[in-house]
């Protein structure tokens, strides 16, 4: 068996993925379980998306738009920008992918943080490449540390922004001051994943950027728009950028029935806007109840909050389980004691710290 597999398969680690409701066994009522451990939209998916899917059923003998043309159009006018500058995938760790096998020459390296989205990392190993990680600062990417560790052979630098699992951002001035001072042969992968969720002023809008310098930006509609299991993500860049990519996307790599609902999940800005303002409001709402009860938390600009735990990570994530409530732990991200929560519903929310406070106090 060994003699068959790739010499190093077995330095791989596996990305592991929040565990789904059918983790929690049995029949519970709705009422009294909660799964807050993927990000995904505490409000489901958008009445306009559903209603597509329905209406196209009948269609899906058909193979999809290979170049999903219709959807880029949607997105071009949404964006202000150019169908020639979008690139779709099979979610965003497709897109991911494709940028390492587009631009990566082997020699070349990959610089991203510690304690970042791991399939930075565990894509580049699947494509025979080892990516270098730089401690954050304060549970922040440290854009200056990736700098001076920086080489002639640095090719790639994935920015979460904001980060996954810590929910911190770098600001405007922060990214722009290490785009500014890039060399010419390397490029700044920025993933937005979360952008609909943030509200700090000073947060970068990179839009304006793509055509003077080497940025592609990584966007999904996993999140606030709500079709994580539609698989669908995109990469915004310059013409030149995209064109290279699109020889290395594989053909019909987006579904028929993701490129409808996202293009009908774009025009439905009621949706979106109850999706950001309920989940501001639960953030708040979560911070004020967590510094109650005396837990360290990290501000987050996105749909989620990480927060230390006196037990061990694992440990907490499974009390949790065993009351109905899935919360993620983040051991795969070297914290063994922090643990991520996603921002729920009001019900959910209450039903998590209800719980929490229950497990603490014991």
């Amino acid at each position: 068996m060994n003699a068959l597999l790739r010499k190093d398969i077995h330095s791989i680690t596996a990305y592991v993925p929040g565990k789904p409701m059918t983790a929690l066994g049995g029949r519970r009522e709705r009422a009294k379980i909660a799964k807050l451990n993927s990000n995904e939209n505490a409000l489901g998916a958008s009445t306009k998306a559903q209603q597509a899917i329905k209406k196209n059923l009948s269609t899906i003998f058909r193979y999809p738009d290979g170049s999903s043309v219709s959807l880029k159009k949607a997105l071009a006018k949404k964006l202000k920008r150019s169908a020639a500058n979008m690139c779709l995938g099979n979610g965003s760790d497709e897109i991911i992918d494709i940028i390492i096998k587009t631009f990566l020459n082997r020699g070349e390296e990959i610089i991203t943080a510690q304690m970042t989205f791991v399939e930075y990392e565990i894509i580049a190993q699947a494509n025979g490449y080892k990516a270098i990680t730089v401690p954050l600062k304060d549970f922040t990417y440290n854009l200056e540390a990736i700098r001076r560790r920086m080489t002639k052979k640095t090719k790639i630098v994935f920015i979460a922004n904001p980060n996954n699992p810590t929910g911190s951002y770098v600001s405007h001035e922060e990214l722009m001051r290490f785009i500014h001072r890039l060399p010419a042969h390397t490029l700044a992968v920025v993933d937005e994943a979360y952008l609909e969720y943030v509200d700090a002023p000073d947060f970068p809008r990179l839009l304006g950027y793509i055509n003077t310098k080497n940025v592609i930006i990584l966007r999904t509609f996993s999140k606030a728009y709500g079709l994580a299991g539609l698989r669908i993500g995109y990469a915004v860049a310059r013409k030149e950028f995209i064109a290279a990519m699109e020889k290395i996307r594989q053909p019909f790599n987006v579904n028929f029935l993701a490129q409808v609902a996202a293009e009908s999940v774009l025009c439905d800005t009621r949706f979106i806007a109850a999706t950001r303002k309920e989940t501001l409001q639960e953030k708040y709402n979560l911070y004020r109840a967590l510094q109650a009860l005396h837990v360290e938390f990290i501000p987050s600009q996105a749909n989620f909050i990480m927060f230390k735990t006196p037990l061990d990570a694992v440990v907490l994530c499974q009390k949790m389980a065993e009351r109905g409530i899935l919360v993620r732990d983040l051991k795969q991200y070297g914290l063994d004691t922090y643990v991520r929560v996603t921002i729920g519903r009001s019900r959910e929310n209450k039903l998590f710290l209800d719980n929490l406070k229950k497990i603490l106090k014991r």
